[in-house]
């Protein structure tokens, strides 16, 4: 399958500093439309805020997942945000592997209920499920 960037709206999960600059290069280099979550508006931000991750990723081509790991953001990535971001969606993992429900993650794949996946972390590190590579 051929991804292609250019013009995607992608949404972003968690918006630090770091993550800020590549929001502004998505926007600049690529023409995205960027949109994201975090657990409160930032008042300094112009991208659209969803407060709601499912309402994100159905709004998105691209999720990114560039937040800390905590009791609310443990598998903020489940089955209902994976079909909400739907059959061409992405998702894009940079943070930590809990944030993303793996098994689900794996049913959402094969039945193709997403386009793919980018990982950089998995969930039980450095044993790595057959089924995810």
């Amino acid at each position: 399958m051929m991804f292609e960037l250019g013009d995607k709206k992608v949404g972003i999960i968690g918006l630090g500093s770091i993550v800020l600059e590549v929001a502004r290069r998505l926007v600049g280099a690529f023409g995205c439309a960027v949109s994201y979550n975090t657990r409160s508006k930032k008042l300094f931000v112009s991208y659209p805020y969803y407060s709601n991750v499912v309402e994100l990723a159905t709004n998105s081509d691209v999720v990114v997942l560039c937040c800390p790991l905590n009791d609310q953001t443990r598998h903020i990535i489940n089955r209902e945000v994976m079909l909400a971001l739907g059959k061409g969606g992405v998702i894009i993992n940079v943070g930590r592997g809990d944030l993303i429900d793996e098994k689900e993650l794996v049913k959402c794949l094969m039945e193709g209920g997403i386009g793919g996946v980018g990982l950089d972390v998995f969930e039980s590190e450095p044993n790595v499920p057959l089924r995810v590579v």
